[in-house]
């Protein structure tokens, strides 16, 4: 008699999302861009042109600056800085 074998248990690994949800649309159209040339993380909509720029911080994450976004957003402050690129 043989002992039996063993499962092999995969460990799914969750990734980031690419596109984030536009808190005045409403759809997944917002995208988060690093420039670590010029120290900025540009923020922007690209279904309603919702746009934001942030300085960027040590260990900011694309994630990060969405947030930051959103927080604005629901505070009613003015974008920082409109990105025009």
């Amino acid at each position: 008699m043989g002992r039996r074998r063993r499962k092999v248990v995969q460990v799914v690994r969750r990734k980031l999302p690419e596109l984030y949800l536009c808190p005045k649309c409403g759809k997944n159209t917002v995208k988060a861009t690093v420039n670590k040339k010029k120290e900025r993380v540009a923020v922007i909509c690209s279904d309603c042109g919702l746009n934001s720029s942030y300085p960027l911080e040590r260990n900011m994450a694309e994630v990060d600056a969405y947030c930051l976004f959103v927080d604005a957003f629901y505070r009613g402050d003015a974008p920082e800085e409109t990105v025009v690129e």
